[in-house]
Formats: structure tokens, sequence, C-alpha cells
């Protein structure tokens, strides 16, 4: 669908009054009775209507603070978020504070939304998301940006920051890319680095006191305070200046009452921060459907090539007792039958031995099964494997070398060997499995055509050595591919990336490869991302100011959904570079393919993630000389600057507790209206 280059507010939009200085009533602030009328036009209409099983519905006038909270994705996609169910439930802890949830609408929806005047809405009680306090979006991926100005749009917002006045609500973007804002700087209000959860009660106590006192200094006012926290940035209080070939000479304040530098958040002692305690049931389906525990936040593996690892550093994890209670309450809240235990990497728990076992042990004789999305390929053994099949399902398993070759493997500091997944593949299938997932990047630093040949021999020889450990030829493995991009605040912010021709003509020539051998090439399934979405992905990731020109073209064009393969279009995202990009005097090239120099002005340099950049800087030229960086948990400090700077700290076990309680679960409860 092609949105015109100026679009107009929803009428019921244009219409709403400041939030907290005017009196309303529920019944007025609903949109349903308009978006009722519209839904049996759409497809998927339960996704709109709210109401799900730990959904929270709180009386307007009885609440001080009020946030509307997004993941700018479809509902299957945004419901199990993990951040937003967990942001959502702390904030509805408080008595006057009120948090409904919104998502984005498919294109079919919005169209009608357009034509009759219906704003964004919140899932939970259908307010117009103008009329909270504040707007929070988290963001897992930069190719969610178009969805956000679409929110921004249809809710009645001003497009761009500057333009808003006190009757709008405060545009907060958090999550991973929210390490680095500047694409979305023009249309965001404030940005959050790190853990949100006591950020957000730090901004509800800004917002509430603020109002309290009359709202004095208006918008501009509200946001120098949350600025002063030095961990709520503020993209109107910074400047940035240019040098005549394109980079960036300095981003500095433009008052002398803010930071230089933006901090992130951490929170520590994650047993003092049990949730989601109650985790929302769909009521369509969604692309995860358990109860899922975080045991552990941060690593400190040192893949080079992770921002996720880099980020959240250090490691913090969640005692076995702590989740023992979880996993109980959860499921007797829900009714879900798996447990997901998450993290970067779920086996690396001190642990989870001791976890899995105990679980296990706890709901023997029902159907709850256990799942570690995250394992890795050297951290998975016999022991783990029983454990998570002992009530004989077996949750899919994902194994992840990243690269195809050992050189590759000791670049990007992914310390795995062929041999250990050979080991653990082979285990897996020894234990009743069937099929297991591989997945790999292409596009890597100093990447050859050989390195990335190497996975199809992998392949291979998982085939051969699973057909051999259990005399029978029904075993598989999935080979996923996705494109490598440089991420902010890693070591290889500073990389090149591969343009697409050299990913998809090392992809056709790995296809290829698993197929020569028919006998075993029939066992594989191969799946991948091809080199156009990361090259774009690459532009949002490490772009600055000026690519937010960009990303609205994009959206002007119609753009919405570019994480979906269906709905993404290269040639879109390519033609507004080119109308757009040249005004700058740069191009799609200079922010993708154009590896960036030692001391060159980086668009986040100015906000801290805790890392020192002169490590970082000499872990990108340790990966060029292939030195392998051991795990920090287990060794002396490597001076990455995080501890130290961040005042923070390891917490490890193990604690030398069991899981508790030990009595067995026979049978859970199913709560009228769980979803089965």
């Amino acid at each position: 669908m092609s949105v015109p280059s100026t679009t107009p507010r929803p009428a019921a939009a244009m219409t709403d009054d400041a939030v907290g200085l005017s009196p309303h009533h529920d019944s007025e602030l609903s949109v349903w009775p308009r978006l009722e009328e519209l839904l049996p036009q759409v497809t998927k209409p339960i996704q709109y209507v709210g109401g799900e099983l730990g959904a929270v519905v709180k009386d307007w006038d009885a609440a001080t603070v009020r946030w509307a909270l997004m993941y700018p994705d479809a509902y299957e996609v945004g419901l199990p978020n993990q951040g937003v169910q967990i942001l959502y439930e702390v904030l509805n802890e408080l008595p006057d504070v009120l948090a409904e949830r919104t998502y984005a609408v498919w294109p079919d929806l919005e169209a009608l939304m357009r034509a009759h005047g219906v704003p964004q809405f919140t899932v939970d009680a259908h307010r117009s998301v103008r009329r909270f306090d504040v707007f929070g979006v988290s963001f897992s991926t930069e190719l969610g940006y178009t969805n956000l100005l679409t929110a921004i749009d249809l809710a009645g917002i001003p497009m761009r920051a500057a333009d808003r006045t006190d009757a709008d609500p405060v545009i907060v973007a958090g999550g991973h890319a929210a390490f680095n804002p500047e694409p979305i700087a023009d249309f965001i209000d404030a940005a959050v680095l790190g853990d949100g959860e006591e950020a957000v009660l730090e901004i509800t106590t800004i917002v509430r006191e603020w109002k309290a006192e009359g709202c004095p200094g208006g918008r501009d006012e509200l946001l120098l305070r949350l600025a002063r926290t030095e961990s709520v940035y503020v993209p109107r209080f910074y400047d940035v200046d240019y040098l005549p070939d394109g980079r960036i000479q300095r981003v500095v304040p433009n008052r002398p009452d803010v930071p230089f530098r933006v901090h992130k958040r951490t929170t520590m002692d994650l047993d003092a921060w049990p949730y989601p305690k109650k985790p929302l049931v769909p009521l369509a389906e969604t692309v995860h459907e358990r109860y899922a525990v975080e045991i552990f936040r941060g690593c400190t593996r040192g893949c080079r090539f992770c921002q996720a690892g880099m980020i959240t550093r250090p490691v913090r994890e969640r005692s076995i007792t702590t989740v023992g209670q979880m996993v109980q309450q959860g499921l007797e809240f829900s009714g879900f039958h798996e447990v997901g235990l998450l993290s970067l990497s779920s086996a690396d728990h001190s642990e989870i031995g001791d976890m899995c076992s105990g679980l296990a042990e706890q709901y023997t004789g029902t159907n709850v099964s256990l799942s570690l999305p995250s394992t890795r390929v050297d951290a998975f053994n016999i022991e783990l494997a029983q454990e998570l099949s002992r009530n004989g399902r077996r949750t899919g398993l994902t194994f992840a070398p990243e690269g195809g070759s050992e050189r590759i493997r000791k670049v990007i500091n992914k310390m795995v060997s062929k041999e250990d997944l050979i080991r653990t593949v082979v285990t897996a299938y020894t234990n009743g499995w069937r099929q297991v997932k591989l997945y790999f990047m292409c596009g890597l630093p100093t990447e050859t055509d050989a390195d990335v040949l190497e996975i199809a021999d992998m392949a291979h020889e998982v085939i051969r050595a699973g057909r051999a450990a259990t005399g029978s030829k029904d075993i598989r493995c999935t080979v996923s591919i996705g494109g490598f991009v440089p991420k902010p605040h890693t070591p290889f912010q500073w990389a090149s990336m591969s343009p697409p021709e050299v990913i998809d003509h090392r992809l056709k020539l790995l296809k290829q490869a698993i197929n020569a051998d028919r006998s075993l090439g029939r066992a594989i399934g191969y799946r991948y991302h091809d080199g156009e979405p990361s090259l774009i992905e690459g532009l949002l990731s490490r772009g600055d100011r000026r690519v937010g020109a960009v990303i609205h073209e994009v959206w002007r064009d119609g753009g919405r959904f570019d994480g979906w393969s269906e709905h993404f279009s290269y040639r879109r995202w390519v033609d507004a570079a080119a109308r757009v990009l040249p005004g700058f005097g740069v191009d799609l090239d200079w922010y993708t393919t154009r590896e960036r120099d030692e001391l060159e002005v980086l668009p986040w340099d100015h906000l801290d993630s805790g890392l020192d950049k002169d490590w970082l800087w000499q872990d990108w030229q340790d990966s060029m000389s292939e030195y392998e960086q051991d795990d920090c948990r287990w060794t002396p400090c490597f001076d990455c600057g995080v501890c130290p700077s961040m005042d923070t700290e390891i917490q490890i076990g193990p604690t030398g507790r069991k899981l508790l309680p030990l009595t067995p679960v026979t049978a859970l409860k199913v709560p009228t209206g769980a979803q089965q």
C-alpha cells in the first residue's frame, strides 16, 4: 500500500486533548465501538481484541501516570516479547500507574483506520495512544523503525519530536537497538540504554512529580528532568557537527545542564525482579507459546559479532531457587505446557544441570516440557539431553557454530571445534532427537568462499555421524544462514559489510555443495536470508541522524513490516537512499561496505555501554590475527571496562542450593481461558 507524502491525521486523533490536563472517562476514551465495525474486514481480527489471561485494565481517572507500551511488530511477534511483558507488569503493580499495550497493525487494518478516523489504540482498553503520558517502544531490531512511524502517524502525534506539544505523549525508545537511536532521533523524544525495570520506575517518578507541580516549563522541562538523570538520552539536547567528507566531527550538548555522555542502566540482583509473574496468554497464535524465565542476563563469551552479549555485560545469574519458584507460579497461572529457560547462552548457567534435573523431577508425569532456546555447542551434554527429554517431549534444538571454518570461528571468537559440534549433535541424536538446527552467518570479516563451503562439509559429517550412532537413516539437520550485520558497541563496529551480490554468490555455492552428495543432501534442510535485508539492517544499525530522512522516505513510499520478507522491498530502500543521502554528501555504501578507522567519531560514541572503546578496538585488531579471547567469568578480568565504569560486578553461582519446592507436581490446574 502506498502512503501519500503528507498523510492526514485520523480525524478522531486530531481532537484528542492533552493527557492529564483535562479529565476523561473510560467510555469517552475507548475507540472500540468504531474499531469493532472494522474487524470483520481484516485478517486475524482476534489479535486486536485484547482480554488475554494476564492482561490488566485499570481505571483511567485513578492513574496519575499512564504508559502505552509497544513492540513495533505484529501481535504474534510482539505479545511474547519478554521485555514488554516485564515492564507491563512492573508498571501496573504501582497503584497510581497504568500501562497498556499496543502493537503494529497490519496494512489491511491500517487502511481502514485511516478511512474511518480510528487512531492507534491499545489492545487492553482500546484507548487512543495519543492520550497517554509516555509512549514506550522496545526495539529488538532496527527493521521495526517504519512500524514506529506508522504508529506515530495513526496516533495523530506529530511525526517529528520538534513539532510536538504538551498535548502529545513523550516517546521513549528502548531495547537493544536503542544503543544507537540516532537514525530515529528525529522521531523519538528520548531513549533508555540498558535494562528497563528500574528505568521505567525512575521515569514514572519524574513524570508524576512534574504533573503534580502543574507541569512547569511544559514538555521541554520534563525532557530536561529526564536528561539530567544521565541515563535517559534526549536527542534534542545534542547537536551533531559533520566534517566535509561526511564523517561526524563531534556530538555535543547544546545546553549546559545535560551530560556529555549518557550511561546504560544495569539491573543487579535479578532475584529481586522475578518477572513476569503473570505471563500473558495469547488469544491468537504467536511465535512462542511458553512460560519463559530469564535464568541469567549478560554474556562474557566475547563473540565479536554479538551486540547482545557486549551491551548486557556483566553476567548476572538468577538463583536456582528463584527460577523454581517463578516456574511454579508462572505455570499455575498460565497453564502453559512448555518452560523456556532463556538467556544468551542458557547452558552456561553455573547450576544449569541441577536446574534442569530439578525441574524435570518436579514435573515428572505431567505434560510440561523444558527447552533451552539458546544452547552452546560446547555446553550441551548427555545429562542435559536426558533432562530436557525426561517427559517424552523433545523441543527443538538449535546450535550456533556461526562460522563454517575453524579459522573464521577464531576471527569471531566462537571457540567451537568441528569435533565439539559432531559430539554434541550425536549426543542429541542418541537421546531421541531426530532433527537439529545449525545456525551460521555469511559475510563475516575476512570470510572467503572456502570458509562458507566448510558449512556443507560440517553438515554432511553431522548426518554421517548421526546415522552411524543411531543405526537409522531417519536423521535430519537444518542449516540456517543469516547475513552478518556489524553492530554498535562490538569489536566489529568498524567492519565493512559484504555487498549483497557477494553474500548471494556464496549462498548459491553452499547450496550446490550441500546437494553434491544426494544421499546426505536429502537429509539436510537449507534456509537462508539473502544479502539485501542484511545490508539495509546495516544501514540502520550504524546510521546517524541523516539516515532518519531515508526511513521517513521509505515509510512515505509504503514501507511497513520490513522484518518480514514478504513485506520487505530492497528496491524501496535503495531508491530512497539514492534520493536522500547524496544531499548530505554520502551514500548507501558509505554507511555499509566502508570500513571505519580507529579515530572516526561513531554516531553512538556519546552513549556509554560501559565498554571501553580502546578495548573494543584492540579486540577488533585481535580478530584480524585470529586471537581467541577467554570468558572472563572463569579467568582474570580483561579490562573491557564494564564493571568499574558501571559500578557493577559479575554475579554467578553456584549457590549450592537445590531447586525448591521438591514436591512433584502430578497435575497442573489450567486456569479458565488459558491456552491448551
